[in-house]
């Protein structure tokens, strides 16, 4: 049963990833490139050379691969090859909106304030 709500954290493959690799080639390119475990309950989220394509991997009782295609935009993918970025669950759906993720300064949360 699809169940996201159980996880912890997200990772990006900067980078472009050959989306024609299935499900035992992208936990193979997160157990060697990047060194984590694909078993954690994580996201782990691919992009293609043309940035019109996402697969995202996801372990939860057996894996779970999603697919993810733009029709006329492009995804604003980050490009540093070395390693995997962790954002949040929130940032990752700013990215799939359209939004770009910064991997200098990450957004701040905004302080409650009563104004009377």
């Amino acid at each position: 049963m699809l169940n996201i709500d159980k996880v912890d954290k997200v990772y990006l493959a900067c980078g472009v990833t050959d989306l024609r690799k299935n499900i035992d080639g992208l936990s193979m390119i997160v157990q060697t490139e990047f060194k984590l475990d694909p078993f954690e309950k994580a996201l782990f989220v691919f992009c293609n050379r043309q940035m019109n394509k996402l697969k995202i991997l996801h372990f939860d009782d057996g894996f779970w691969l999603y697919y993810h295609r733009l029709e006329r935009n492009k995804f604003r993918w980050p490009m540093s090859k070395e390693e995997a970025l962790k954002v949040s669950i929130e940032e990752l759906r700013w990215l799939l909106k359209g939004y770009e993720v910064r991997t200098i300064s990450k957004f701040k949360p905004v302080k409650e304030r009563n104004y009377f």
